[in-house]
């Protein structure tokens, strides 16, 4: 059996029309290639639709029992059409993000709040995590888009580079580093360090020269979370080590921040994707939204500061 959604509408309207002249009007078909589809339909359901006399047309035993699941076929397709339409007009759609902590804690809100204003029928989830869980979220495809740090990843995933931020020391603006607008590292050497645990730091040990790495890898301080690292900077345990996009974060502790040279040293963020799996078009559309204006966001970020 292979009925035709053009069938069913053909047998729908001769049915409400009572009429095939006039179904055959509202198609713009000929009466006879409307009557070639009703048979078409029978055949295929190996059933009579209609009773025909030479006054009236009518509808058999079996069109009677037919026509509501006929009707609800095709107003199936027709909210199925309208779903379709929605989606890709993004009138309504999900996406599912898994994004790094400290970054979900500072630069991905404003991501988040300026695309759902373009796009307010789009629900956006947002899951903070460790970078290596970011990673994870894709691989088992339990979010459509991931942004973290630079990561060993399968080849199941492609990513592409989002922005890249220098480092930056934080410090009170008391402190009399922050009349200088470039820092070195080895301004770092005599000041009590505050460090992060995790790769943000690790990787720093083979990126610097190694009186400056052993310096950072015995600070007066290690902790797990930026906004801890702050805290005892504002109360004026330290100094500590950041990116560009914490700098409203910085800001609001009150604390400045001013990079770091000689040499620069860059961490790359990236946006991770499943290849083997399509983007829905609202998914698409943020991936579009995050790689069109992250370069703003981290510029806005260096102006808040006054960097």
């Amino acid at each position: 059996m292979s009925v035709t959604l053009r069938q069913l509408k053909a047998f729908l309207l001769v049915a409400e029309q009572n009429s095939f002249t006039k179904a055959a009007e509202t198609l713009c078909l000929t009466q006879s290639a409307l009557s070639g589809l009703i048979k078409e339909l029978e055949q295929n359901l190996g059933v009579k639709l209609f009773d025909r006399t030479t006054r009236k047309l009518h509808l058999s035993d079996a069109g009677m029992r037919l026509l509501p699941q006929a009707r609800r076929v095709l107003n199936e397709m027709s909210v199925l059409n309208e779903k379709v339409n929605n989606l890709k007009s993004l009138h309504q759609g999900h996406v599912r993000l898994a994004v790094s902590q400290q970054l979900s804690a500072s630069t991905m809100p404003k991501f988040v709040a300026k695309f759902c204003d373009i796009h307010p029928n789009i629900q956006v989830t947002l899951t903070d995590c460790s970078v290596d869980d970011v990673v994870e979220h894709i691989e088992n495809l339990e979010a459509d888009l991931g942004v973290a740090p630079e990561r060993v990843h399968s080849d199941d995933l492609q990513a592409v580079v989002l922005f890249s931020s220098p480092f930056y020391l934080v410090l009170p603006a008391t402190h009399p580093f922050a009349k200088k607008d470039v820092l070195r590292w080895t301004d770092l050497l005599n000041e009590r360090l505050i460090t992060l645990n995790g790769p943000f730091i690790k990787s720093l040990q083979n990126e610097l020269p190694a009186q400056i790495s052993s310096r950072i890898f015995n600070s007066e301080f290690e902790v797990n979370f930026l906004s801890t690292a702050l805290g005892m900077t504002r109360m004026g345990l330290g100094v500590t080590l950041c990116l560009l996009y914490a700098a409203e974060w910085v800001e609001q502790n009150g604390l400045v921040m001013r990079p770091i040279a000689d040499p620069v040293v860059e961490r790359k963020f990236l946006l991770y994707t499943h290849k083997n799996r399509s983007l829905s078009p609202a998914a698409l559309a943020f991936k579009e939204f995050l790689e069109q204006n992250a370069h703003e966001f981290l510029v806005s970020h260096s102006k808040v500061s006054g960097i």
